[in-house]
């Protein structure tokens, strides 16, 4: 057996070793050098034109929202779920209210994706849906009352949702009440 095809043998019975080792322990790494031994080339650097820049609520900016909105519902001894989402609906904060509903964790995200992603309350998508019916059909909607988006510089950058009071108009409400703590 050459020199070549020894080497190229070893690399690759060290790297099943190393497969098994990690099943066992858990850990793995690895470099970027090629069969041969020879590293691989570094990746170029992107910059300027190739970058975006987005504005996205901190944890606490969205602990507060969704706190605030849980406190508004239970002033009016409401039992709901509040989530904030950001921009690209993700999940920040989840906040179950004692007593809330087994589906209003994910009623309440679904909201909060819904208003960021048109930039709407949900109240007000919710009435499209008569000239645009299969809007409904869009993964990870909800076109209920009860979602608010938050804005910075007239741009969407987080949604607030709110599940679980007995009507939209409530959920919707206290959405409003956690945009707001952000303007305080």
């Amino acid at each position: 057996m050459n020199l070549a095809k020894k080497n190229k043998k070893l690399a690759l019975s060290a790297t099943a070793l190393a497969i098994a080792a990690a099943g066992t322990f858990g850990v793995v790494t690895a470099n970027a050098a090629n069969a041969t031994g020879a590293a691989a080339p570094a990746a170029a650097p992107a910059s300027g034109q190739n970058l975006t820049t987005s504005t996205h609520l901190t944890v606490t900016a969205a602990t507060k929202a969704a706190q605030a909105a849980l406190n508004a519902a239970v002033k009016e001894n409401q039992k709901v779920s509040v989530a904030v989402v950001d921009r690209d609906g993700n999940t920040i904060v989840t906040l179950r209210g004692d007593g809330a509903g087994p589906q209003s964790p994910e009623s309440a995200e679904r909201k909060a994706y819904t208003a960021v992603s048109w930039n709407a309350p949900t109240s007000e998508l919710a009435k499209r849906l008569a000239q645009t019916p299969n809007l409904k059909d869009i993964p990870g909607t909800l076109f209920l009352a009860g979602g608010a988006p938050v804005q910075a510089k007239g741009a969407p950058v987080a949604g607030v949702g709110v599940a679980g009071a007995p009507s939209g108009d409530l959920d919707e409400k206290f959405a409003q009440a956690g945009v707001a703590a952000l303007g305080k």
